[in-house]
């Protein structure tokens, strides 16, 4: 049965971006529905899979991390309105039962993604 992970790292600082605040949606036909809301640990993780098992299905997800009030929380001086302040990353579940690590790299003047396992 496969899951969906996910972590940020905050490049900026050379540290795990602890204490973002994430919402995962499934998408169907461009309705948004809410899943779940969680904040990171101290290492920039969930302390669970944000799906497992018979919750992750194939289907159109978006993640949203609150970058801007992460950084904003940390001390970093950011311009208003702030450059990057809400990640949005879309992507696909084609087969539910492998493994999808999602994770959140970040600065606030940069960010990337890539499909982990």
């Amino acid at each position: 049965m496969g899951k969906l992970s996910t972590h940020v790292l905050d490049t900026t600082q050379g540290k795990p971006g602890a204490r973002v605040r994430i919402e995962l949606y499934f998408m169907n036909d461009g309705q948004r529905t809410l899943l779940k809301s969680e904040t990171t640990n101290a290492d920039g993780r969930c302390d669970a899979p944000l799906l497992s098992g018979d919750e992750l299905r194939v289907g159109q997800y978006e993640l949203v991390f609150a970058a801007g009030d992460y950084f904003a929380d940390q001390g970093v001086t950011l311009p208003s309105p702030r450059f990057i302040d809400r990640v949005t990353i879309a992507f696909g579940v084609a087969d539910a039962s492998q493994n999808y690590h999602v994770p959140l790299v970040v600065t606030p003047w940069s960010y990337s993604t890539y499909r982990g396992s």
